[in-house]
């Protein structure tokens, strides 16, 4: 009895622990070798508990961060954000049914069934939406995927509204990816955006480095403002990227960061 009261106390703390020893190692190659055998484990676990929702958004997170920072191959990626929507949507099925029926449906219908959030429900929200979004980016060139976008900002929206400073200010960061999409000429908002990239490296101290390359490469190209994209780029080579919780993306930041800056855009 003792040992079945302490298992799912257990499942959860190594699902978080497997997200937390990937998300502080400062070397993606290990990750990029290391992390199929964690994949694994995520779905053996999973195999017998199948409706474990903390072992459920563990997958997710892993499976979304491994599938959209660290794979090239287009296929994989697809495939890979594939299981993490699959492992965010059963994990958000479980709690709220009527918004899982309602996500392949019009807009409207969506948006009436998700409801105003509360603290407790911004882990599960915000980890199905970073999975939906990178589900959609695998997929930027089908139209059907894409039309799912203004879905997703619906849910971190309502995250913001009850959390603005949420995961270190990333819901922030995908809202501003979000809207710098639409350049000006055709009715784009890239000073709503800019408003949500300062916000999310107010909320992390400036610790998140990859909001100020997404701020360099999605709003400051888009106004072609090269002194704020150079200024943003070299805060970032500058900056230590060793932060708890941090420390693979602020590492895959600085390459980026020098990419886009080497790469002659201005």
């Amino acid at each position: 009895l003792l040992l079945a009261a302490c298992a799912p106390l257990s499942t959860k703390r190594l699902g978080d622990n497997l997200t937390r020893s990937m998300l502080d190692q400062d070397d993606p190659e290990i990750v990029r070798a290391g992390a199929p055998a964690y994949l694994l484990l995520i779905d053996s676990l999973l195999e017998d508990a199948p409706n474990d929702t903390s072992l459920l958004l563990a997958g997710a997170r892993l499976y979304d961060a491994y599938g959209s920072g660290l794979v090239k191959d287009p296929d994989r990626r697809r495939h890979l954000t594939a299981r993490a929507l699959d492992y965010a949507q059963r994990a958000l099925c479980s709690r709220h049914r009527k918004v899982c029926e309602a996500r392949s449906g019009p807009y409207q219908k969506f948006a009436a069934s998700v409801p105003t959030l509360q603290a407790s429900d911004l882990a599960l929200y915000f980890t199905f939406a970073s999975a939906w979004a990178g589900w959609i980016e695998a997929r930027s060139d089908d139209w059907a995927a894409i039309a799912d976008l203004p879905k997703v900002e619906l849910v971190l929206d309502r995250v913001v509204a009850t959390e603005p400073g949420f995961e270190h200010g990333r819901a922030q960061l995908y809202l501003g990816v979000m809207r710098s999409l639409v350049p000006p000429a055709l009715g784009g908002q890239p000073e709503r955006a800019r408003k949500h990239f300062e916000l999310a490296i107010a909320y992390s101290q400036g610790r998140d480095l990859i909001a100020k390359v997404e701020f360099a490469r999605h709003y400051a190209r888009l106004v072609f403002d090269q002194p704020l994209h150079d200024r943003l780029l070299n805060e970032v080579l500058q900056a230590n990227p060793e932060q708890p919780g941090l420390t693979l993306s602020n590492v895959l930041a600085q390459r980026q960061a020098r990419e886009l800056l080497d790469d002659g855009y201005f």
